[in-house]
C-alpha cells in the first residue's frame, strides 16, 4: 500500500500532490497525533482537522495518537506503518535530518521504499507553488519576526516578500524548518472541495502564536 505521512500542513500535503504527478497514487494517509504539543517529531496545530482534508481529497487516513515523546514517538510510527501494510511511503521532509534519518530507518527495518520529492528543495520554488496553486495559512509562530499578522493568513506573494525579509533580518528559515510556524492546507488541487474556516481566535503564550481553529467544515470550490 502506498502511503503519506500526513499532518495538514504544507509540506506533507504538497509530498502528496507530488507522489499524484509522478504516477503514484497515495492509498492511505498516516497522521501521528502528538500529546504533546512540542513533538521532535510530528506536528500538532489543526490536527483534529486532517479528517477533513482526507474526505475532500478522498484518501482513507489512519491516525494514532501518541504522547510525542523523544524517540518512543517513533515506535508508535513504527507500529502503525507495519498494522496499516505500507510498501512505500512519501513523506514531506525537506531539510531536517533529525526527522528523515528515523523515518528512513523505520522503513528500511520494515522493507518500505522511501520518497522525500521535496528534500533540499529550494525554498521560492515551493513558496510559490504554493502560493499559485494551493491556499495554505499560518496556524503558529515561534520565532523572533513573526507578529499576530502572520496568524490565519496566507502564504501568498505578500507573505512571501515578508518572508523573505525576515530571513534576511533574523536568519529564518522561509519554509519553517527551524519551527519559525507552522501551517494548515484549506485547498490543494487534489482537493475535491474546499475547507471554510467557520470559527477561530488567534491566542499568545509567550513567544508563541497560535491561530486555533475551532469549527470547520467542507465546501464546494469557487466556480
Amino acid at each position: 500500500m502506498i502511503a503519506a505521512l500526513f499532518s495538514g500542513g504544507k509540506d506533507s500535503t504538497l509530498a502528496v500532490h507530488k507522489a499524484h504527478q509522478e504516477g503514484k497514487t497515495v492509498e492511505l494517509l498516516v497522521t501521528m497525533s502528538p500529546e504533546d504539543a512540542y513533538s521532535y517529531m510530528f506536528h500538532k496545530p489543526g490536527i483534529q482537522f486532517t479528517p477533513l482534508q482526507a474526505e475532500a481529497m478522498g484518501i482513507k487516513q489512519v491516525m494514532a495518537i501518541t504522547k510525542g515523546e523523544k524517540e518512543e514517538e517513533l515506535a508508535d510510527l513504527e507500529r502503525v506503518l507495519r498494522g496499516n501494510n505500507v510498501t512505500e511511503l512519501f513523506t514531506g521532509a525537506v531539510a531536517s535530518s533529525y526527522q528523515k534519518s528515523r523515518i528512513d530507518a523505520i522503513c528500511s527495518r520494515l522493507g518500505i521504499v522511501v520518497h522525500s520529492p521535496l528534500w533540499h528543495i529550494d525554498p521560492m520554488e515551493e513558496l510559490n507553488e504554493l502560493a499559485s496553486k494551493f491556499n495554505v495559512i499560518v496556524t503558529q509562530v515561534a520565532a523572533e519576526g513573526f507578529d499576530e499578522s502572520f496568524l490565519g493568513a496566507r502564504i501568498d506573494g505578500r507573505m512571501i516578500e515578508k518572508l523573505m525579509r525576515l530571513k534576511d533580518k533574523y536568519q529564518i528559515n522561509p519554509l519553517f524548518e527551524g519551527g519559525e510556524a507552522e501551517s494548515f492546507v484549506l485547498d490543494a488541487p487534489l482537493f475535491r472541495k474546499r475547507i471554510k474556516i467557520i470559527s477561530a481566535r488567534s491566542v499568545w503564550e509567550g513567544q508563541v502564536g497560535r491561530y486555533v481553529i475551532e469549527k470547520a467544515e467542507l465546501v464546494e470550490k469557487d466556480v
